[in-house]
Order: structure tokens, then sequence, then C-alpha cells
């Protein structure tokens, strides 16, 4: 990954923020989308050369005041913030990456769940365990062992997404998040380098440098078997181990999504749960 994170992080964000969202001054004649440098620098009380020795990479030990005045300067959520203090406080980097194994025991508790999609996910968003239902949700697509490369690369994404344009930004967000805990991880590079070659749209959100902590939320699907799915999920981090997240996803009680999801675990009742080792 680049060397210069922190930098690239902070020149990315900077165009997003307009000077009117801070009661700043705009108007046609700025030459650079969002915030120019001296005014990050003002808002954020350092001097501009200071803030221009952060962005090009010549100063990268700010303190954590000085990191929280720059969230607070371009506008940054929680996640952001966690991010930018990462990026900017690297852990050691791990010499021995092992393959990505999920407990047997969270295979059996996701086979306890015949009712309930679950699937685990890995670092880079692969799928490395699922029960029958967590199977049989994104079954039918050419990367359906790899959401990432499913919704960028996967040439019915878009239908299987009907909201695809917001599942797309929060997939990219994720695997920012994933960027800032290992940047060096090879999967991760080997993920965003082939979809940086083979996407255009995979691209221009990289370069946002947004986050999205996947946490919660409502999703539609539309899937080839029993049409139109509206599903809230839960995603919950594996601490036995680290960067494995349980995502479980369930229709609200008595909804056409119920009566779907039951139809589709019918069509699937004699699958049984997965571990893949990665």
């Amino acid at each position: 990954m680049d060397g210069n994170v922190l930098g690239e992080f902070l020149r990315a964000r900077r165009a997003q923020v307009s000077p009117e969202e801070l009661g700043m001054p705009g108007g046609r004649g700025r030459r650079v989308a969002g915030l120019r440098r001296e005014e990050v620098a003002l808002l954020a009380g350092v001097s501009t050369d200071y803030y221009v020795r952060l962005e090009q990479g010549r100063e990268r030990h700010p303190s954590e005041q000085v990191l929280d005045a720059l969230a607070r300067a371009l506008m940054l959520d929680d996640d952001a913030t966690a991010h930018l203090h990462r990026l900017a406080r690297p852990a050691a980097r791990r010499r021995v990456r092992r393959r990505e194994q999920v407990s047997p025991n969270l295979v059996r508790l996701m086979a306890g769940w015949p009712a309930t999609p679950a699937v685990v996910l890995g670092r880079c968003l692969t799928v490395l365990a699922h029960n029958a239902l967590g199977r049989a949700l994104f079954d039918g697509h050419t990367h359906s062992g790899d959401l990432v490369r499913l919704v960028f690369l996967d040439p019915d994404a878009r239908a299987f997404y009907p909201d695809w344009d917001r599942v797309a930004a929060n997939t990219v967000g994720g695997l920012r998040a994933a960027a800032g805990i290992d940047p060096d991880d090879p999967r991760l590079i080997e993920t965003v380098g082939e979809l940086s070659v083979k996407s255009e749209a995979f691209r221009k959100l990289w370069a946002r440098h947004d986050i999205r902590q996947k946490t919660h939320e409502t999703k539609r699907f539309h899937h080839r078997l029993v049409g139109d799915l509206t599903l809230s999920y839960e995603a919950l981090t594996v601490n036995s181990a680290p960067g494995q997240q349980l995502v479980v996803y369930q229709a609200e009680p008595g909804s056409p999504s119920e009566a779907a999801l039951s139809l589709l675990g019918s069509l699937t009742a004699e699958s049984t749960p997965e571990n893949v080792n990665r």
C-alpha cells in the first residue's frame, strides 16, 4: 500500500469538505476541491507548514490532540476518526500471517439457526463459513464467496442489490477500515489491485478514503429463487479470531420477506454448514 497513507487520507478527506459547510466563503474562484491546506490548518489550530508536512509525509508523529483537531476540521465521524488515529499510530507489522480459519464451535452455532442466514467474513470480506441459509442467500453468483468481488465484478450485482450504489460505498468503506488495521496484508493488496484494474466504480470509491465499519443496517436483495428480500443484519466481532465478523441476517416478523426467507430455507433444507479455510 501507499507509504504515505496518512497524507493520502488527509488529502482525500479535505477534498470532500466544502467551505460552506464550515461557514467559510466559497465561490467560483477556488482552484481546489474542498478545503485548502491553510484552511484545514486554521480550523485545526496548527501552522500551515506543519499541516503541509503531514500531507507530504515529512511529519509522521502528530499528537492525539492534533489528530482529534484534524478530525473535527475535516468533519470525520467516529469510524473515520478512529481510522485516522490508526494511520498515525500503526500497530507493529505482523511477520507471520496465518490462514483465516473459523472455529468449529462457531460453525456448529450457526448450524443451529436454520431459519437465520449467517456468514463469517474475513478481513477482506471473503466468506469463510456460512450456514445453509447464509450460503443460499448469496448462492448463484460468480463470486458468491467474496462479497467485495461480488459487488464490483459480478455482472448481476446491480440486480441482486437494488440499492447498489449504497452497498458499493459501504463495501469499499469496510475494506478501507481493514486497510487501516493492516495495510500490508497480501490478500488486501491483491484485492485492491485487481479491483482497481477491473472496476472504475471501485477506483473512484477507493480514492475517497471513506470509512464504513460493518455494524448493522437494513439491506435489500433481489434473489434469483425467491424474489425481493428486505433483511436487517448485525455484524458481530469474533473475539477469538481478530479480523473476523459474524454477520446475522433477519427479516421483519410477518413480512413478505420473512415468507420469502422461509421459502428459501425450504429449498435448501438438505444443505449442511460449511467452514471454508483460507
